[in-house]
């Protein structure tokens, strides 16, 4: 199984894919996971013409075991909590509790939405496909939290799509959406940046400048003819 060479040259073959299944995608959004997720989340937009906002998760850990997730919150404008239940229930979390430790992340996803974004509107998905994309998922836990809270923010069509994934992660997320695009699902899974040449950080400064770019194809902009 080869290797992609970098997020450019994944997101260009994952576009391509998503552009075969476009007729059943109406009035698309494409939602990627920062930061990695946003070179992935250009080229789609550029290929369906659609426009790129940014899905945003934050851990809600317990307050005495952090690390220990008791849910997630996604999202600023409109967020959605999605809970674990039982973790909450075990360490005896009331709702009031959930919506102090919540409030603490959605500051910092506002502040992470106002640097990337630089006062942009979020883009409405309620009635319309959304396109939840990163640039490769290991255990799952951060996309089947954004999945949950897309779906409950109002996406009529629901559609997963990452360049690489085990198949046991990605069977399991089955579950929540209607349709899947996985490119590559290894048998053999050590790590996302595995399956790349290149696998540098992204930037806070290329997030804003790669949002900026998708402007303009979700305008009507010109896209580049497919390789």
């Amino acid at each position: 199984m080869r290797e992609f060479r970098d997020r450019e040259e994944a997101g260009k073959a994952l576009a391509e894919a998503l552009a075969a299944r476009a007729p059943a995608y109406v009035d698309p959004v494409i939602l990627a996971l920062p930061r990695g997720g946003v070179p992935i989340g250009l080229e789609i937009s550029k290929r369906l013409s659609a426009p790129l906002d940014l899905v945003m998760v934050r851990k809600l850990g317990v307050p005495f075991q952090p690390e220990l997730a008791a849910g997630a919150v996604v999202n600023g404008d409109n967020p959605q909590i999605v809970l674990n239940e039982d973790v909450c229930d075990a360490a005896g979390l009331s709702r009031a509790d959930i919506d102090r430790i919540a409030e603490g992340q959605l500051a910092e996803i506002r502040r992470r939405r106002a640097a990337y974004l630089q006062g942009r509107a979020q883009t409405p998905i309620a009635g319309r496909t959304a396109i939840v994309v990163d640039d490769g998922i290991a255990t799952g836990a951060t996309m089947r939290a954004a999945l949950k809270a897309v779906r409950k923010a109002g996406a009529a069509r629901l559609v997963l799509a990452v360049p690489v994934a085990p198949p046991d992660t990605i069977q399991a997320l089955q579950a929540e959406v209607d349709d899947v695009v996985c490119l590559q699902t290894p048998a053999y899974f050590y790590a996302i940046g595995a399956h790349y040449q290149i696998f540098d950080q992204v930037p806070d400064d290329e997030v804003v400048r790669l949002l900026r770019e998708s402007e303009r194809y979700a305008r009507g902009g010109e896209a580049p003819e497919p390789d």
